[in-house]
């Protein structure tokens, strides 16, 4: 018996018989007998055919043309011998004039069906297209969105330049702009339009935190990097394949905070240091495609997003179905700008509830932890970190009321008490006599720091002046010594470069000890520390430590094809992971390259940069009603 083939139709799959051969065991006398059945019902309804034509088609001397008897169907039908009854002369003349009407369009419709027909299949496919191009214009016009309000600019100071003066600084600033270009350039040759890159594959490369989309991540994340550097031929590149390429309506499920962070975030601080509108657009119709994320139970928004659906769900790994607070509660500084562009106050709203809402909470022993259910607005598991899923919670606390204009008062007092108990509860100093911040786990400390949370000695310098009993110089002195823990992570490798983490117990401080953590992946966290201890204390170790880790970077991680990071920094002979990240430009680039220019450029009274290096203004509160607030922001 043969097997019969199998062909796809409309989702399932049908035997096909080959010629002369039977798929079932049927007998040859009842095969006859179904060929001769067939052969007469065809007979038979070809007779049927025949006769329904003779006698049921319209006799074609009573039609001179082939209408479809649209007529009758268009126009209200009139019967014979009724006339009178529709005010004889007048509405007949109308009527004949509306029968005229209908033959002249049906004779221009067949004129234009001629004429088409006779055009080449190319000249067809051509005017197809350039209908559907007006048409799609004219819904764009008819549904776009609509215009921004217009709203002064906030006071702009320090957007470029930034000449550090003496010779030497100025030549290791000319290498970190250089080691942009690279990146940007490798990019630009072998990922364009890809949202990262794979320096040694020299392709593209994407992330589960972007979907399965390509929207240019490291275009975003770059643009402002490039035109604090100079870089304007550059930055016009981004800006076009923006204009002409940033879509959002895509079917992608992505990251809610990675996307605020590194586009929106990208946009709003391109827009604010280049004027261009586009930016400003862009990043509005992007937030619009965010805002379904916090359609839950509490507000707390979902981790994860479809952009096109509007359907929201968290990270399975996290807590029993949570929300990260480091990834819901850094959305203030982005959605408070806007909120201000746009005259939309959902976006300030939003976070606002955010902050009502953990205000009410009970916080175990003050702390914050890592893990909030958005539907039951419980905590998770009681883990709390300043490192990784806490960390710039903690940070936009404190940037919230910068960007206030410091009026954001009640964000000042939470930061306070956040750091208070961070301070009781976290930070340890080694028998060695390293200052450290460990993580709360279940009750208990564990001795371990991260690379992401070396970030932190930044923060306290920031947020030194303003602190409660004249304790500023504590919180100067606290982030110099985490500074200094993180300078030694970096020294204690064979690469100069940090690991992922590193323990303070069995003798080891500062060093990794398992194989998963000994990697490098081009981390900005330790850079943006030493930039703001440079700028409140101008201490020349600083830049010298700085400057370390730009060689480590260029001798290590540098490839043809761009910069990777590296798996192993206790091993000479490291292999690379394959991977420029985005933040590489965003973020390592630019901290070093504010750290080698004077402190004209982006002064800290004037910007406040988000958690992934894009600078965003002040906005004097004193001066501005936000949509939606009662007197401040």
């Amino acid at each position: 018996m043969t097997t019969p083939a199998l062909l796809p139709l409309s989702g399932r799959r049908i035997p096909t018989l080959t010629p002369g051969v039977s798929s079932f065991p049927h007998h040859r006398a009842t095969l006859r007998l179904s060929e001769k059945f067939i052969l007469l019902l065809i007979l038979s309804a070809f007779i049927t055919l025949c006769f329904g034509a003779f006698f049921f088609l319209p006799d074609s001397s009573k039609h001179k043309r082939f209408d479809l008897g649209l007529e009758d169907v268009l126009i209200p039908h009139i019967e014979p011998g009724k006339e009178g009854k529709h005010n004889a002369g007048g509405q007949l003349e109308e009527e004949e004039s509306l029968r005229d009407k209908i033959r002249a369009d049906h004779e221009r419709a067949l004129q234009e069906a001629k004429e088409k027909l006779r055009k080449s299949k190319d000249e067809l496919k051509a005017e197809i297209q350039t209908e559907k191009t007006k048409v799609a214009e004219d819904l764009k016009k008819k549904d776009g969105p609509k215009p921004l309000p217009p709203v002064p600019m906030p006071k702009l100071v320090g957007v470029n330049d930034g000449d550090p003066g003496d010779p030497d600084t100025k030549e290791k600033r000319d290498k970190i702009r250089e080691m942009m270009k690279h990146a940007w350039d490798s990019y630009r040759q072998y990922g364009w339009g890809h949202n990262e890159l794979k320096p040694l594959a020299k392709k593209g490369h994407s992330t589960n935190i972007f979907g399965n989309s390509q929207m240019g991540a490291t275009i975003v994340d770059a643009l402002d990097t490039l035109y604090i550097m100079g870089l304007h031929d550059e930055f016009k590149d981004g800006q076009e394949w923006i204009e002409q390429n940033l879509d959002f309506s895509v079917n992608a499920e992505v990251s809610v905070f990675e996307v605020n962070i590194r586009f929106i975030g990208g946009l709003l601080a391109a827009y604010y240091l280049s004027g261009q509108e586009v930016f400003k657009v862009k990043a509005v119709q992007l937030a619009e495609k965010l805002l379904p994320a916090f359609n839950t139970p509490t507000g707390i928004p979902w981790a994860m997003v479809n952009l096109k659906s509007g359907v929201g769900r968290n990270w399975g790994w996290a807590s029993a179905g949570s929300s990260i607070l480091a990834e819901f509660g850094t959305l203030h500084m982005e959605f408070v700008h806007l909120t201000y562009l746009s005259g939309n106050p959902a976006y300030y709203e939003k976070v606002r509830h955010i902050r009502k809402l953990l205000a009410k909470m009970d916080r175990p022993n003050g702390l914050y932890p890592n893990y909030l259910n958005p539907r039951t607005g419980r905590w998770g598991q009681h883990h709390t970190s300043v490192g990784g899923l806490g960390d710039s919670f903690y940070e936009y606390l404190l940037k919230a009321w910068l960007m206030s204009d410091k009026t954001d008062t009640e964000a000042r007092k939470t930061y306070d008490d956040a750091i208070e108990a961070i301070e009781r509860h976290l930070i340890r100093k080694s028998n060695g006599g390293l200052t450290f911040i460990g993580e709360w786990k279940n009750g208990h400390l564990e001795r371990k720091m991260g690379h992401l949370t070396c970030f932190a000695g930044g923060m306290f310098a920031l947020g030194a002046d303003g602190s409660p009993d004249d304790k500023a110089g504590h919180y100067l002195q606290l982030g110099a010594e985490i500074a200094h823990t993180c300078h030694e992570s970096y020294d204690r490798t064979v690469l100069k470069l940090g690991p992922e983490a590193f323990k303070f117990d069995s003798g080891l401080e500062a060093v990794a000890v398992r194989q998963n953590e000994k990697y490098y992946i081009l981390r900005p966290e330790v850079i943006e520390t030493y930039w703001y201890m440079w700028r409140f204390t101008h201490d020349p170790k600083y830049r010298q430590w700085g400057w370390e880790a730009t060689q480590a970077i260029d001798k290590y991680c540098r490839v043809s094809g761009g910069f990777s990071g590296v798996k192993d920094v206790y091993s000479s002979n490291p292999t690379y992971d394959d991977v420029q990240q985005s933040f590489f430009l965003a973020e390592t680039l630019k901290y070093l390259y504010l750290l080698f220019s004077g402190d004209d450029l982006l002064p800290l009274e004037n910007w406040v940069f988000n958690t992934e290096a894009h600078p965003l203004p002040v906005l004097h509160m004193a001066n501005i009603t936000l949509p939606g607030s009662q007197n401040q922001g």
